[in-house]
């Protein structure tokens, strides 16, 4: 991570609809080479913002940039350097997932390896299946693959892991750092602390369409203890995913 370079900068964001304010005035940067998390309830104002920097929508006031450009002025050139995987994906049931891959990358006019991206997310045994036939874990590693033809700079990946078995989010964990270790930058949204976690550098948290708190996960929890905060229940040296996972292993079930 660069703490020198910022690929995001949010300033003053702000979007409302019909006199709801999702998103009130908040402002952050996002560093090069960072898993960045926001998290927070339903109606935060999580996905309004990621859809904002990703240019999906358009802010009622304020600045942002992504890789040095304006979301307003350069919506083309800013999604030619990012990468989305959405919480719901959809594809074409009767394609082979080589299929997809190519026809994804003939919208940004480019030739890829299909088989070499696959295997960035573990499903290169699945080149010639239909997407109808993956499981929902595999959906969702296809749907990242599926972010990565255009070789982004930058990830967006909203609830990655929602609805998935604790093997296959764990596994999909991997596929994540691995991607950020080759320099991709990585910001996520996720309801689960756990995730961002094992996962984030930094995490912002909202509520009501404000950002309240904004840190590393330790710092975080540090600043929690120091204020006095005591769990009821005693913590233990592991958990109920814990002694699932040791039970059952740790293997994909496709």
């Amino acid at each position: 991570m660069n703490k020198h370079l910022s690929v995001i900068e949010v300033k003053n964001l702000h979007k409302s609809y019909n006199h709801i304010k999702a998103v009130n005035g908040i402002s952050f940067k996002v560093f090069q080479g960072e898993v960045f998390g926001i998290l927070g309830p339903n109606g935060a104002g999580k996905t309004t913002t990621l859809e904002i920097i990703e240019t999906l929508r358009r802010p009622d006031k304020g600045e942002i940039m992504v890789a040095g450009l304006n979301v307003q002025n350069h919506s083309h050139e800013i999604k030619e350097k990012i990468g989305v995987q959405l919480q719901s994906s959809y594809f074409f049931d009767f394609l082979s997932l080589r299929e997809l891959l190519n026809l994804f990358a003939s919208f940004y006019k480019k030739k890829i390896d299909p088989l070499e991206i696959l295997a960035k997310v573990e499903l290169t045994d699945k080149a010639d299946s239909w997407a109808k036939h993956l499981s929902g874990g595999q959906k969702q590693r296809f749907s990242i693959a599926a972010a990565l033809v255009n070789k982004p700079k930058i990830l967006f990946l909203d609830e990655p892991t929602t609805g998935l078995d604790p093997q296959a989010r764990h596994h999909l964990w991997e596929v994540i750092r691995r991607q950020n270790q080759e320099g991709i930058t990585i910001v996520l949204t996720t309801h689960y602390m756990e995730e961002a976690e094992e996962l984030c550098h930094r995490v912002a948290i909202m509520d009501q369409g404000k950002i309240i708190a904004i840190d590393t996960p330790n710092n975080l929890i540090k600043n929690l203890l120091q204020n006095g905060f005591k769990k009821e229940k005693i913590v233990q040296q592991a958990n109920l995913e814990d002694v699932f996972l040791h039970l059952t292993g740790r293997q994909l079930r496709e």
